[in-house]
């Protein structure tokens, strides 16, 4: 084994199964989590990848993760915290308090419990790289109807500013990778076949699949940033450029769905 040592959570579909092919593909070598041995047998991962059921709100999960990969690589060098849940689509009282609850466990909570025994982990092997997946509500952007997930991701990004500081002056680094607009099924969830029909005109514009976004987060992440960096894929400067020429670029992310 000479490729670096990645850890990706929630690696069983979307972008977090997006990472794990890339990451393999890059040389490294891969873990990934899911919820249910279900998940994690279904999730298609490459030969080598090592696939563990664990729930990233649980510390002893998160650290048996840990010491799987351990026990079968040897160390951690890179750790993505990747496992996110979104609500319905509707208004903050219209939601099941259940489903409230649910995604505020994961995105925030379990991402603070995770990344609580990662660094100390990270810190007692003398190296290592924390990621935390940024999302919509990241930088302050007001989406109605998403109220609970754009909450979570704005005290994501606030805690994970929040460990760079703490970690100054150590051989551990955290970050943000930010994916922008990618075709899942989060993205796309809860519209009416006319909403959605609207939304694909934005989508289309500036929106990526997983398969076009991962491999570029995946070189970066490997690539490294400074203690308290940012990955973003999706910049302002990009997003300004293709609404500029979307009249003369014709795509059709959906082609074939």
């Amino acid at each position: 084994m000479t490729g670096p040592v990645v850890v990706v959570t929630g690696g069983t579909r979307g972008i977090g199964q997006g990472l794990v092919r890339a990451f393999t593909e890059a040389g490294a070598s891969v873990a990934f989590c899911g919820r249910s041995d279900a998940s994690v047998q279904g999730a298609g991962a490459p030969g080598g990848a090592l696939g563990v059921v664990a729930d990233v709100t649980n510390r002893n999960d998160v650290r048996k993760l840990w010491d799987a990969v351990a026990d079968r690589f040897g160390r951690v060098d890179i750790w993505v915290n990747n496992a996110g849940l979104s609500t319905s689509r509707r208004k903050l009282w219209e939601l099941d308090p259940a489903e409230i609850d649910a995604v505020v466990d994961v995105n925030l909570r379990g991402t603070l419990q995770a990344s609580a025994v990662v660094l100390e982990a990270m810190l007692a092997q003398g190296h290592g790289a924390l990621w935390n997946m940024e999302g919509l509500g990241s930088n302050g952007q007001i989406v109605a109807g998403l109220t609970p997930y754009g909450a979570t991701k704005r005290g994501l990004t606030y805690a994970t500013k929040a460990m760079a500081k703490e970690l100054a002056g150590t051989p551990v680094t955290v970050g943000l990778l930010s994916p922008g607009m990618v075709v899942t099924d989060l993205l796309t969830r809860d519209y009416s076949p006319e909403e959605l029909e609207q939304a694909r005109k934005i989508f289309n514009i500036l929106a990526d699949r997983v398969e076009t976004v991962t491999p570029w987060l995946a070189a970066k992440v490997l690539a490294g940033v400074k203690n308290g960096g940012r990955v973003a894929w999706l910049t302002n400067r990009k997003a300004a450029y293709r609404f500029a020429t979307a009249a003369f670029r014709r795509r059709d992310l959906f082609a074939g769905t």
